[in-house]
């Protein structure tokens, strides 16, 4: 099955089986995509923390609203972090980067302002998404992205010092009878027109 095909057959999937694990080989793979995620200059201001541990997941669910079951029954949760402390993501990147790009945001990004370039990180954590997303596709890992948590309430759960949760993707095998399958629930976008430009 091409690309295409897979993208067209992924969807966001609404209740897992909880027998249905990702093997390791698969999980160390999507950790070597996630890390080859693109960011502006670089940055990666990120962490992506591999939850499978049930003691774990059931704290994470109990701080997940209406995708506690999800949380419970996939094979492993993704949560998505954005580092915390600009200026350790200063120095991050003073450490890391060549002067161009550290050029770059001390000219173009630093001069907005805290509220502005915390809105940048994240955007950098949300390129990395996609990333995964296309990847489990891809792979015939089922997924399902999630803002609908406590990201405060995920904080304290896995204690991250440097890094506050932005949102987590629940993955694994979809139960047969989950009603959101394409078979079921048939996928809908808008008209290509209507958002594909040619200019």
């Amino acid at each position: 099955m091409n690309f295409l095909n897979k993208m067209k057959n992924r969807y966001t999937v609404k209740k897992y089986n909880p027998q249905g694990k990702i093997s390791e080989e698969q999980i160390e793979e999507l950790k070597e995509i996630l890390n080859l995620s693109p960011s502006s200059i670089n940055s990666q201001p990120w962490n992506f923390i591999f939850v499978n541990d049930p003691e774990l997941k059931k704290q994470l669910g109990d701080k997940s609203y209406f995708n506690k079951a999800k949380v419970l029954d996939s094979s492993h949760i993704i949560v998505f972090q954005v580092i915390k402390n600009i200026g350790n993501f200063e120095k991050q990147i003073e450490e890391n980067l060549p002067e161009g790009s550290v050029a770059y945001y001390n000219n173009f990004v630093k001069p907005k302002g805290e509220t502005e370039i915390k809105s940048w990180l994240g955007h950098q954590v949300y390129l990395s998404l996609g990333v995964l997303l296309s990847a489990c596709a891809a792979m015939g890992i089922d997924s399902t992205p999630m803002e609908g948590i406590e990201p405060e309430g995920y904080d304290a759960v896995l204690n991250n010092e440097k890094y506050e949760t932005l949102f987590a993707v629940a993955i694994g095998e979809r139960d047969e009878t989950d009603a959101n399958q394409p078979q079921f629930n048939p996928k809908t976008r808008l008209k290509a027109e209507k958002v594909i430009v040619e200019a």
